[in-house]
């Protein structure tokens, strides 16, 4: 029955279906409780389902209200927890799949571990589905683990305030699942299988799984870490580009931070100023240079050096580079520095070790509005 929005009398409680990977059956085992509970008299409501296509998934769905609504953003429909709408209706029970999840612009929250939040403040008792990786503490270790990157961490202390379930599913079950299309189109699943979802990686979050879960374990991460030594966390890599203030830089930086992105790396932008030419005008190319690389999470440094090559390497090394980005083209200065007998072994003698790319960015004749469009693209 709808009513006035206000808080019950006592705090809503917090279920959290936590599982080391998607297509483990945390969805699904939720619903299942949830009709189970709708069986015994509760009130329960499906405030949001991230649909997979899934049959078994579907088929629990059925028998439950929904009040999922449908937004339109930069013309995309996409459905989105209604969270006005689960507190007008006040369920005893609002069911709310994927915990991890970034609200659109606008929204009541940024995030939607906000938004049950004001649902369990009132009195609503809220079922959800978590991802180990997506836990903020584990973040780090699980991309460590994974070579990728969790999206959208949610506290610890949120999920550990409820009551929390593990969803669990052995390694060799998951990937069996995954080659039957059970989880990702078919025409997905080698990917999958030989990317993320590999046996080691699988088993790795598990056990990092059952430690979190553990509560005499003080440290989860630090405890898996001392078990197995090759995922303790180093530093973060770094990928450095080397800019002329020409027009080719804006297109060279954005293709070092796909690299820096690639690789889980920060991204850093080194001009190299002459001795010899320390009078003549910076320019505005290099003043956008650094606005490129500020959006784009990127750092910019300027040093001074007799010869460009050695003085771009130094720079490099000093910021802790894993690759050197250089962009070359006709008649460019890296171009006479990389050709020139001399000049290329001594390039070479100085970057031992250090990885170097040269990239070719074009014919130097291109116009700027030429350059800021293929930059763009």
């Amino acid at each position: 029955m709808a009513g006035a929005v206000g808080p019950r009398a006592t705090k809503g409680r917090l279920r959290t279906y936590l599982g080391i990977a998607p297509g483990v059956g945390k969805t699904y085992a939720m619903l299942r409780d949830a009709r189970a509970q709708r069986r015994c008299g509760v009130d329960a409501v499906l405030a949001f389902l991230q649909r997979h296509g899934r049959a078994a998934t579907a088929a629990e769905v059925d028998g439950l209200e929904v009040l999922t609504s449908t937004v339109s953003y930069r013309g995309v429909s996409l459905e989105e927890l209604d969270v006005a709408a689960v507190l007008d209706r006040r369920p005893r029970l609002a069911l709310v799949d994927e915990l991890a999840h970034a609200n659109l612009p606008g929204s009541r929250h940024a995030k939607r571990w906000q938004d049950v939040g004001d649902l369990l403040d009132c009195g609503i008792d809220v079922y959800t589905t978590l991802n180990v990786g997506n836990i903020e503490s584990l973040g780090t270790l699980v991309s460590r683990i994974t070579g990728v990157r969790p999206s959208e961490p949610v506290p610890d202390a949120f999920v550990q305030a409820g009551q929390v379930e593990l969803v669990d599913l052995a390694p060799a079950a998951l990937r069996r699942r995954l080659a039957q299309g059970l989880v990702f189109p078919a025409d997905q699943a080698d990917t999958a299988l030989s990317h993320y979802f590999r046996f080691a990686n699988l088993a790795a979050l598990r056990e990092l799984a059952q430690l979190w879960l553990d509560d005499s374990v003080a440290d989860p991460a630090a405890a898996f870490v001392a078990a197995h030594p090759a995922c303790q966390p180093a530093e973060a890599a770094v990928i450095v580009v080397g800019l002329e203030g020409s027009p080719a830089d804006q297109w060279l930086i954005r293709y070092a931070a796909q690299l820096a992105e690639l690789s889980d790396a920060r991204l850093h932008g080194v001009h190299v100023r002459p001795l010899d030419n320390l009078d003549r005008p910076v320019g505005t190319r290099l003043a956008e240079d650094r606005r490129l690389l500020r959006q784009l999470h990127g750092t910019f440094t300027e040093v001074k050096a007799s010869d460009p090559a050695s003085g771009l390497i130094r720079a490099a090394r000093k910021a802790g580079a894993a690759q050197l980005v250089i962009g070359s083209r006709r008649r460019s200065r890296w171009s006479r520095l990389l050709t020139g007998s001399t000049v290329a072994d001594r390039v070479l003698r100085l970057a031992g070790d250090l990885p170097v790319q040269v990239v070719n960015v074009g014919r130097p004749d291109k116009t700027s509005s030429e350059w800021r469009r293929q930059a763009t693209t």
